[in-house]
């Protein structure tokens, strides 16, 4: 499976202020994962980043050359990227959407299906299983044992009736 060049971390869902503020819904494990990043892309072009803070779980960041409501709101639901050689993952640590499509093995049953999706909920992550029937497992150690991403596998534990 290639992998993708641009990821995508959030969507701008609105504006803050008049002075060209946008306000980004994050698609990271944590709102503060954005702010080391100067340049975002939007629509394949780069936005230079003049400031970036948390805001009540949202981020919310000032670009040069938007500077006003009006250029804001030009970008209102839009999807916002990152280049992947901009990050550093802590070890151990993956893009969720690099594990989409990869096949999921059971440690007792085999090969169970692939990663159709990944649904946020409150508790965390769970992990939507596409095979012979859908099986939503927990992201938490218990279940998920490895995902394996130069591997191409993610292996799973899974409990009766799963």
């Amino acid at each position: 499976m290639p992998v993708e060049r641009y990821l995508k971390c959030g969507k701008i869902v609105g504006t803050h202020g008049i002075g060209g503020e946008i306000k980004i819904r994050h698609w990271c494990d944590s709102p503060e994962f954005l702010l080391d990043f100067r340049r975002f892309f939007i629509d394949g072009s780069e936005y230079l980043v003049r400031n970036s803070r948390v805001h009540k779980e949202s981020v919310l960041v000032s670009f040069y050359g938007i500077d006003d409501l009006n250029a804001a709101m030009a970008l209102k639901n839009k999807t916002v990227c990152i280049i992947r050689e901009d990050s550093a993952l802590p070890e151990g640590s993956y893009f969720l959407q690099d594990a989409l499509g990869l096949p999921v093995y059971d440690v007792s049953r085999g090969h169970v299906g692939i990663l159709k999706d990944v649904i946020e909920a409150p508790g965390g992550h769970i992990f939507v299983i596409e095979g012979k029937c859908e099986h939503l497992v927990p992201d938490v150690p218990e279940f998920i044992k490895s995902v394996d991403i130069a591997g191409g596998r993610i292996t799973v534990s899974m409990i009766e009736g799963m």
